[in-house]
């Protein structure tokens, strides 16, 4: 039987994260916990349970990473606004899902950047391309943001060009002016890509997140913000510069962590999991975003299965659920939530992104927001 979230579900968190020593942050009235290791924790009782995370902003609409796609997704009501940071060449962080930009900007029809096309290995994986790291921040400037899934999003396309790649001190700036604007602060969901690969080229990201963060006022645990990284490694260098709650991404259960594969640590995402696993994580993070398949997995013939104890297990160590990601194209969607046979045309996504707040997580990352906002409104307030 599929769990439901239950109306005294957030009662049960605060005093799960007390037995844990850690904190859940959630809508107003939630219980709270102090940390017992004083670092990183703290209620944030301004934000709803459960919250939508407008992934890479509003991705569904609006090329991603860009301060038009961030605009659209605060404006359409996302609680949160995901960024992902990688470095330039001379040390910058920008805001990209990856520091391969052959897809989301226009660096191929740039004939002075022809000469910077390469094959590298980016976490075990052999790509061919443009890479941040290969570009100055005020080369970087000089692109424009495109569309990544044209043949997907083709309505995103009358976008390309509009906006360049924004650095995230930018998008710490747009948060500030936005808060003051709208009279409460802006939520951000920061994740560090590849933090392995490119602390050994030198370009540590850690240290250059916490930088900015202190110079923000956003390092405390109180501060309007998440950081997040697939590598925990990652969230464990963070939490000895900064004391925002961190959460940890998994992907699916045969993954792991490139800086476990690096260490020779055996353990993936089903061994993480696991409550052993779960209060490990407790140590460096109040929270984990899982692969929606996770959570629930999918059949052998691709439909919507049964709710894992994961949600459970995770309360139960003191740990918020943040997953990813919904979006309302059928492509993305389980077999069953499908309608017709364009693979670009939107399907059941309401109804799916029910299904899946219905297990109790604390959040859902969405390219969609409006759709997922629509979705969470059935599930606030229990």
């Amino acid at each position: 039987m599929q769990e439901r979230q239950q109306p005294g579900r957030r009662t049960v968190l605060g005093a799960a994260a007390l037995g844990a020593g850690a904190a859940v942050w959630g809508g107003a009235g939630t219980a709270s916990a102090a940390s017992s290791r004083g670092r990183g924790h703290g209620a944030h009782d301004e934000l709803p349970v459960p919250l939508i995370v407008g992934h890479r902003g509003a991705s569904g609409y609006r090329p991603e990473h860009t301060l038009g796609s961030y605009q659209l997704a605060l404006d359409m009501g996302a609680d949160v606004i995901e960024q992902d940071v990688v470095p330039t060449k001379d040390g910058h962080l920008v805001c990209r899902h990856e520091n391969d930009i052959t897809a989301t900007t226009d660096v191929s029809a740039h004939p002075e950047f022809a000469d910077r096309k390469t094959t590298k290995t980016v976490d075990g994986a052999k790509l061919t391309g443009w890479f941040t790291e290969d570009f100055t921040l005020a080369e970087l400037k000089t692109l424009r943001a495109k569309e990544r899934i044209p043949g997907t999003r083709q309505h995103n396309t009358l976008y390309d060009g509009v906006w360049d790649v924004p650095t995230f001190e930018e998008v710490l700036k747009w948060a500030d002016r936005e808060g003051r604007k709208r009279g409460r602060r802006v939520w951000l969901h920061i994740e560090t890509k590849h933090p392995t690969y490119f602390r050994k080229l030198g370009l540590g990201l850690e240290e250059r997140l916490a930088r900015l963060l202190r110079a923000y006022g956003r390092h405390k645990k109180h501060s309007p913000n998440f950081l997040q990284s697939f590598e925990p490694s990652s969230l464990q260098r963070l939490d000895k510069l900064v004391d925002c709650p961190k959460v940890l991404l998994l992907g699916t259960l045969k993954d792991r962590p490139w800086d476990f594969e690096v260490a020779g640590d055996p353990r993936t995402t089903a061994d993480l999991v696991k409550p052993a696993g779960l209060k490990w994580i407790s140590k460096f993070a109040q929270g984990i975003g899982p692969d929606l398949t996770v959570v629930i997995p999918r059949t052998k013939d691709d439909k919507l299965g049964e709710p894992t104890s994961v949600v459970r297990d995770a309360h139960a160590a003191g740990l918020v659920l943040h997953p990813y990601t919904g979006r309302n194209e059928n492509t993305f969607l389980p077999a069953d939530y499908r309608r017709g046979t364009d693979p670009a045309a939107y399907g059941n996504a309401l109804g799916y992104f029910k299904k899946c707040l219905a297990t109790g997580i604390d959040g859902l990352f969405s390219d969609n927001c409006d759709t997922a906002l629509l979705a969470a409104a059935e599930f606030r307030g229990r």
